[in-house]
């Protein structure tokens, strides 16, 4: 149990009623960050259609980093996983094919969410394929084929076909789905007369192929085909030619608008065909009285008086096509700034409180808030990384949820600024405790390797516990509690329950003792009262040889955090 998450029955249980495993669900979306983290700069090259922005990649990538946050925050909080994963996407999506991607994997978590136990998880699958391509046709105004569109759909009918055979599971299912979509994007060139002018695939339905291989992946282990070998008949083609904004847009719509919209959800299809009228590129997707929408257009306030006219339009975003499409071919022909020199090495650690984000700062840390209900996404430790201006970063991530932005962060730094020298390694720390003490061993004149390793293993070696007030009845280790009740933990699982905090913290400290040890650390909370005064008092007494070390962390939920060295 990571210090900020009350674990209540087992994760591996299918989200909704079928038994497609949640922890598939998300093992996909880690995948899926990662696959569209490594082959961003490829779609975004791929980009020429509708606007050669050179953006496709980067925005399906920050959507499915978005519904991945999501569905861990929800993990975290008890919540629904899957209606969260599609509210992320709905409220991370960006540009015209994040929009889109949203509505796909909307539907498609919808669809897995609502399956019955009697459904075989063949069809089910096959079924969330063929609602995320219908509902994505839906949401887009005038669909166009040689698209992402066509791409998931080729991949839904061979899903299908697939799901139908005796004894169809659902590995086979996407096996062949995304077969299926590596040859439709081959053939998007002859259906999109820009794609064969410019001799590439379309980006988006790349990137769609990209997310299915590794939902592949997940279900058999195969890793997804390099982008370089056959697709089908075809392969991947690499731009020859860099069309010039003028001839691919001198006719088209001057801006891109979007904005998030309060609204019933039958005022969706109206406003669908009133921005029709006003441009093209039309995405309205959303429901529940919440919607994403997206249109080319020349007429920027009469766009969003569409959204005035039936809700309430806010986090407005609008981009002038020429003036992006100028900057990006005068930095594409200036010679790249002089960046600054990466030196040193640097470490970054999630820090539950206040006073612990000053105990990682005086050690030379970089902090980053964090914590149970605050967690630090991808964006923040990703940022926490290039602004700290080392070639070589330590991340601590300090509990169970956070290792999974951390690692994203640590690849997508690396991808970035590789050809800098940057390294990064994530030390998958699960308590603020290890990060302390991996911390306190830090040494920037070893190697780096040698520097990773030491911390690595001293904070495996450290022996860490916890006590806080359980928030509602459930089924622990040591028994069931009630709201009220104080839980002790140990090695990430709720092992003790009791009346009062004071007399389960003692029970978790001699446990934690009971193989030996030198050094007791104890970091107190809110609301911690005499907590670390009881516990130090009672390790004086009868374990007068063990040091004690007690620090004011502030961090919320657990009201003393307790280590063993």
């Amino acid at each position: 149990m990571d210090e900020g998450t009350a674990r209540e029955g087992s994760r591996e249980t299918g989200p909704g009623r079928s038994g497609i495993a949640l922890a598939s669900v998300v093992r996909f979306v880690d995948i899926a960050v990662d696959a569209l983290a490594e082959a961003r700069e490829e779609v975004d090259a791929l980009n020429v259609y509708p606007v050669p922005d050179g953006d496709t990649g980067t925005n399906m990538y920050l959507t499915v980093v978005a519904a991945r946050d999501a569905i861990r925050v929800a993990l975290d909080e008890d919540a629904a996983p899957l209606p969260a994963l599609a509210r992320g996407a709905l409220l991370g999506a960006r540009g015209n094919s994040g929009v889109i991607l949203s509505e796909m994997l909307g539907a498609a978590a919808r669809r897995i969410a609502g399956a019955t136990p009697e459904e075989r998880n063949a069809t089910v699958m096959a079924d969330a394929l063929r609602e995320a391509s219908v509902a994505s046709y839906a949401a887009v105004g005038e669909p166009v084929e040689g698209t992402m569109l066509t791409v998931l759909r080729a991949a839904a009918d061979a899903g299908t076909a697939a799901a139908a055979l005796p004894g169809a599971r659902s590995a086979d299912v996407l096996t062949e789905a995304a077969a299926a979509a590596r040859e439709a994007l081959g053939h998007t060139p002859e259906q999109l007369d820009v794609l064969a002018q410019a001799g590439v695939v379309d980006a988006g339905g790349r990137g769609v192929s990209v997310i299915l291989d590794a939902a592949e992946t997940v279900l058999t282990g195969r890793r997804p085909i390099p982008v370089t070998a056959p697709l089908g008949s075809h392969v991947i083609p690499v731009p020859h030619l860099e069309p010039a904004a003028d001839e691919l847009s001198a006719d088209g719509p001057a801006y891109e608008v979007m904005y998030l919209l309060d609204a019933a959800d039958d005022a969706a299809p109206g406003l669908r065909s009133r921005l029709g009228e006003l441009g093209d590129s039309v995405v309205v997707v959303g429901r529940e009285g919440l919607w994403n929408v997206h249109v080319h257009t020349d007429d920027v306030g009469a766009a969003i008086e569409a959204g005035l006219g039936i809700g309430r339009p806010h986090r407005i975003r609008v981009t002038h096509f020429a003036e992006q499409i100028a900057a990006k071919a005068a930095a594409a022909e200036a010679p790249a700034p002089a960046l600054p020199t990466l030196t040193g090495r640097r470490v970054v650690a999630v820090a539950a409180g206040p006073g612990l984000a000053e105990l990682f700062e005086e050690a030379g840390a970089v902090a980053v808030r964090g914590g149970p209900g605050r967690r630090p996404s991808t964006g923040e430790l990703l940022a926490a990384i290039t602004a700290c201006g080392a070639k070589e970063v330590v991340i601590l991530p300090n509990d169970e949820p956070s290792v999974r932005a951390a690692l994203a962060a640590a690849s997508t730094a690396e991808a970035d600024h590789g050809t800098r020298g940057l390294r990064v390694a994530v030390i998958p720390t699960h308590t603020q405790v290890q990060g302390l003490a991996a911390v306190a061993v830090h040494e920037p004149g070893r190697t780096f390797d040698q520097d990773v390793t030491e911390m690595t293993a001293t904070a495996r070696h450290v022996r860490h516990g916890a006590v806080t007030i359980a928030a509602r009845q459930a089924m622990t280790m040591a028994g069931p509690c009630e709201p009220g009740d104080a839980l002790g933990v140990i090695a990430g699982d709720f092992a003790v329950v009791g009346e009062e905090l004071g007399g389960v913290a003692l029970v978790v400290l001699d446990r934690l003792l009971a193989a030996g040890g030198e050094l007791v650390t104890l970091v107190s909370g809110e609301d911690a009262g005499d907590l670390a005064d009881r516990a130090t008092a009672w390790v004086e007494e009868f374990h007068p040889h063990v040091d004690v070390v007690v620090y004011d962390g502030g961090q919320e939920r657990y009201p003393l955090l307790m280590s063993v060295e």
